[in-house]
């Protein structure tokens, strides 16, 4: 299969949000890379990039170039955290001062409901759902003060992702969530048995 056109930028509702899809872990546990896995006929990066790209821009890949967004800054390959430092550094360098959705390439059921919830909330700070107990940064959208403090962090050695999320997130439960979509839209594949025989190509 190809590694997918540009993706598509139709008409976006809400245009000050960027976007960064991180592409460049390394799925030990997978067997294969996550981001070439085949969803509905498409590289799951491919489809991830064209949904977010439809709420956000601009809208990059952090990772080798599967999904045809731009790539940003090659990613560091030392976590998720130095990866949105690497792309956070891309945006900026496009005068992106809004909040930017951050995405793991690992979500094969997350849907474009998710990313116009996120894309829409008016919380200055970060907004970062909240799943059966746990926090999804990689599934939220991030303030411009805590992307900086990612950059800060990872030049200090720091990789725990959460540590640049400020006093001020909004972490937000299925009370809130909830209304746009189910919690199915935020399970991650670790191995094929997470993802399922059915969705493998």
């Amino acid at each position: 299969m190809k590694r997918g056109a540009e993706a598509s930028r139709g008409p976006l509702s809400r245009p000050l949000v960027g976007g960064l899809l991180l592409t460049g872990g390394r799925s030990r546990r997978m067997g294969r890379d996550k981001a070439t896995l085949e969803v509905g006929g498409e590289f799951l990066a491919v489809r991830l990039g064209r949904l977010l790209a439809e709420v956000a821009r601009p809208a990059l890949e952090v990772g080798p170039g599967w999904s045809g967004l731009v790539t940003a800054r090659p990613d560091p390959g030392e976590g998720p955290l130095a990866a949105i430092a690497s792309g956070w550094l891309s945006l900026r360098e496009r005068s992106t001062e809004s909040g930017v959705i951050v995405i793991a390439t690992d979500l094969p059921w997350l849907t474009g409901d998710l990313l116009e919830w996120l894309a829409a909330r008016q919380e200055s700070s970060s907004v970062v759902p909240v799943v059966g107990g746990r926090i999804q940064p990689l599934c939220a959208r991030w303030s411009p003060a805590d992307l900086d403090s990612a950059v800060a962090l990872v030049d200090s050695g720091e990789r725990a992702v959460s540590s640049a999320l400020g006093r001020d997130t909004a972490y937000l439960d299925e009370t809130e969530w909830g209304r746009a979509v189910s919690s199915l839209s935020f399970a991650d594949v670790d191995s094929p048995e997470d993802l399922g025989e059915h969705l493998l190509s």
